[in-house]
């Protein structure tokens, strides 16, 4: 079963959401990762067909590198 979970971010620049996918990447490597920064909410996207999407600590690392990074339901 596929399993998705979308984040309003402050990311805005590509350079930087290049760099945040490939490290969460090596952090959660069972995961499709990408943002839309052509939406206004900065859309930070994961998804996952194996496991279970661990939203709070993709949120708590988003904040520990500085960004604002918020579930949206």
């Amino acid at each position: 079963m596929k399993r998705v979970e979308i984040f309003k971010t402050n990311v805005c620049k590509y350079r930087e959401a290049q760099q945040i996918v490939t490290t969460l990447l090596g952090l959660f490597s069972a995961y499709k990762i990408n943002f839309d920064l052509d939406d206004d909410e900065n859309i930070l996207r994961i998804e996952s067909s194996q496991s279970e999407i661990d939203a709070s600590r993709v949120m708590k690392q988003m904040f520990d590198w500085g960004y604002e990074c918020e579930r949206i339901v």
